[in-house]
C-alpha cells in the first residue's frame, strides 16, 4: 500500500500537469479565436477612405509621368475659397502630399524639372495666376510643406467650367508626340499646366 501510494501521487501529479496543459491550451486557443473574431469585426466596422487614393500614369516622348494622390470630395462644400482659402499653400489632395514622379526631365510652363520624385503644392489666387510648386520632399504629410525643398515654381492661370467636379481630379486631357497638358480640376476650377518632355 505504501509502495503504491507514491505512484498514485506521481500519476496524480502527471494528470494534474496534463490537465493544466490542456486548460492552458484551451485558453490560448480561445484567446486566439477571440482575437481573430475581434480583428474581423474591426475590419468590417472601419469605413472606406473618405478621400480615396488615385493614380495616373502617362508616357510623353518616352518619359513616364506618374502621379499618386488622395482625392478629396466636396460633399456640398465649395472648393475655392471654401475648402481651400485664396493665397494658402495647399497640396492638391488629402492625407499625404500629392506625388509626381518623372523618369526624364520635363519642361513645365517653360521651366525645367529634372527627373525624379516630387510633391506638388499649389497656391490658388482669386484674381492672379496660381503658383504650382514641385518640392523635393516627395513623401510628405499634406500639412508639411517645406519651402526650402522647392525644386521648381511655375505660374498658371486657372479657368472655370460650367460643370463641377465633385472629387478632385488630375488628368492628361491632351497628349501629343512630345507634349501634354496636365490638368487639375476640382469644383468648377480647372488648372491646366503645359508639359513638354525632352
Amino acid at each position: 500500500m505504501s509502495v503504491c501510494h507514491p505512484e498514485r501521487s506521481e500519476g496524480s501529479a502527471v494528470v494534474h500537469a496534463n490537465s493544466r496543459s490542456f486548460a492552458s491550451l484551451r485558453m490560448t486557443s480561445a484567446s486566439l479565436l477571440a482575437f481573430v473574431a475581434l480583428g474581423a469585426c474591426l475590419a468590417r466596422a472601419q469605413p472606406g477612405r473618405r478621400s480615396p487614393r488615385g493614380t495616373i500614369t502617362q508616357t510623353v516622348n518616352g518619359t513616364e509621368i506618374s502621379i499618386r494622390y488622395y482625392r478629396p470630395v466636396l460633399r456640398g462644400r465649395v472648393a475655392f475659397p471654401g475648402v481651400v482659402s485664396w493665397g494658402r499653400t495647399w497640396t492638391p489632395g488629402a492625407d499625404s502630399a500629392t506625388r509626381l514622379e518623372t523618369t526624364g526631365a520635363l519642361e513645365i510652363e517653360g521651366k525645367t524639372l529634372p527627373a525624379g520624385k516630387y510633391s506638388i503644392w499649389v497656391i490658388p489666387e482669386e484674381k492672379e495666376a496660381w503658383t504650382v510648386i514641385f518640392n523635393r520632399a516627395a513623401d510628405a504629410f499634406h500639412l508639411s510643406y517645406d519651402e526650402g525643398q522647392d525644386a521648381l515654381r511655375v505660374q498658371a492661370r486657372a479657368t472655370t467650367s460650367s460643370q463641377s467636379v465633385e472629387t478632385l481630379e488630375m488628368s492628361f486631357p491632351l497628349v501629343d508626340a512630345d507634349s501634354a497638358t496636365l490638368q487639375l480640376q476640382w469644383g468648377t476650377f480647372v488648372l491646366p499646366l503645359r508639359v513638354h518632355a525632352r
